[in-house]
């Protein structure tokens, strides 16, 4: 809980689904995430009272699995988590269920070389990585039930945990959005600056289609996409506050999203704002853009083609009322209602 983005602002609404129980993490920055989870009782692992922890906390992976293990649970008949990599391996007491909400299963399994793209040490961290993925693996094993944020999620957790899965959706987080206008001649981007996020790819379409772009977020890739974009027509916002982010997706032409997503919640955000998407076909993109109404997809993995949907583009195509009435079919409410049934089953 030490940065600001999709995972967190979703945790907070599992968190918001049991507002009496207290939040185990194994890093807490409160100037970053701490509006999110006001009030609530948050206990931190030991790592946290490493100095400099929440800045260096990538270099911190080969601890992350003990500091999951050490949390002490006794006390408590339900446990529910929420991970990216870590925190399925949690240990419960006999008699409890843990409900696990995977985001992803984790990139060290199924795309070592993405996970360590920003590192340079590729060949060096091997080792590391391999063993990471052997404790990942068993470590799936343990919650008692696995909810996949989408269907592309819970496919990797049938081919790479072997485990079935229960889908559901991320909400979006209407109250932060409102229609904008769409009156400005950028693209946009709002994303973490890692590897797999293929931010490059849209810089280099949108220098060859030469139309503005605008990329908001930090994280290990900013450095190169910032010497990549000196020539280009990228402009690099570093973090934006919610209230910019709100202003800039609502008078876009279009946001872009030029990876493969786990998910896909930038195509909701902007679709909450009343602007369309144009994303990689591929991922959960397949499951947040309904083609021609919300959004339109490129085909292969590359920038010519991403060029070529940004020139064929045209706004004026799409009904920003469309585009709100679907990001609404994945609001909070709906999925806490939602996620508090999933468990109650479970528990029965």
């Amino acid at each position: 809980m030490n940065q600001r983005g999709g995972a967190e602002r979703v945790f907070a609404h599992i968190a918001r689904a049991y507002p009496e129980a207290p939040i185990y993490t194994a890093l807490f920055d409160a100037q970053k995430t701490g509006d999110l989870f006001s009030g609530r009782t948050i206990r931190v692992s030991a790592l946290a009272r490493l100095p400099g922890a929440n800045h260096y906390f990538r270099a911190l992976a080969p601890f992350y699995p003990a500091a999951f293990e050490a949390f002490d649970f006794s006390g408590y008949d339900t446990i529910v988590s929420s991970t990216t990599a870590w925190a399925k391996g949690i240990r419960v007491p006999p008699g409890a269920i843990h409900v696990c909400y995977i985001n992803t299963v984790s990139r060290f399994v199924f795309a070592y070389d993405q996970y360590l793209g920003g590192f340079g040490i590729k060949e060096l961290a091997r080792p590391l990585a391999m063993r990471l993925a052997r404790w990942d693996r068993q470590a799936a094993r343990r919650p008692t039930a696995l909810i996949a944020n989408s269907r592309n999620v819970a496919e990797r957790v049938r081919r790479y945990y072997e485990r079935d899965a229960f889908v559901l959706h991320c909400p979006v987080e209407l109250d932060r959005f409102t229609p904008g206008a769409g009156e400005g001649d950028y693209f946009f981007i709002a994303s973490r600056l890692l590897p797999y996020k293929h931010i490059e790819r849209a810089i280099d379409a949108c220098a060859a289609a030469r139309v503005p772009l605008l990329v908001a977020g930090g994280g290990p890739a900013e450095a190169a996409l910032r010497r990549r974009a000196r020539a280009s027509t990228t402009t690099m916002l570093g973090f934006i506050d919610d209230a910019r982010l709100n202003s800039l997706l609502g008078n876009a032409r279009a946001a872009i999203v030029p990876g493969e997503e786990d998910f896909g919640l930038v195509a909701l955000e902007a679709a909450a704002t009343g602007t369309p998407t144009i994303a990689l076909r591929a991922g959960g993109a397949l499951e947040t853009i309904l083609e021609n109404e919300t959004g339109e997809y490129f085909d292969e993995p590359h920038s010519p083609a991403l060029q070529a949907a940004i020139e064929r583009f045209d706004r004026r195509r799409y009904d920003p009322a469309r585009l709100r009435a679907h990001a609404q079919t994945f609001s909070p409410d709906r999925f806490i209602a939602q996620l508090r049934q999933l468990v109650a089953s479970i528990r029965r």
